[in-house]
């Protein structure tokens, strides 16, 4: 389940399956990380029921906690639950999302992503 989690939840902030960025998404905070060349993105989203979001990757890892919970629905029709307080990681380059919000809660979280600087925050999948 946790992995289900991971790969599924953590994209509710994609909504187009190229370099494109979300109309859900609304960054806190931008800056470098020392010594790299990667910048850290803070950013609170909120999807409501009916929103999509897509099937996409990140160019560095994302962390995610959910500050409302909701239900969500997999390109499958399968429904699930997603707790408020569920966390997570993604790693670099692992596709997720391709969900739908749906009963009639807005789904909110906070996310953290730390990203090659100069590329896109989302991206399609090549695989």
């Amino acid at each position: 389940m946790k992995m289900i989690f991971a790969i599924v939840l953590a994209s509710v902030m994609a909504t187009a399956a190229s370099a494109q960025d979300s109309p859900f998404r609304k960054e806190l905070k931008r800056g470098d990380l020392t010594g790299t060349n990667m910048e850290i993105i803070t950013s609170i989203s909120e999807l409501k029921p009916g929103d999509v979001s897509m099937r996409h990757i990140h160019h560095g890892d994302e962390s995610y906690y959910f500050l409302e919970g909701g239900t969500i629905e997999l390109p499958d029709g399968k429904q699930m639950p997603i707790p408020t307080g569920t966390v997570g990681l993604n790693v670099r380059d692992t596709p997720h999302g391709a969900y739908k919000v749906v009963g009639d809660k807005t789904i909110k979280l906070l996310t953290v992503h730390i990203v090659d600087k100069g590329k896109p925050l989302y991206d399609t999948p090549t695989k």
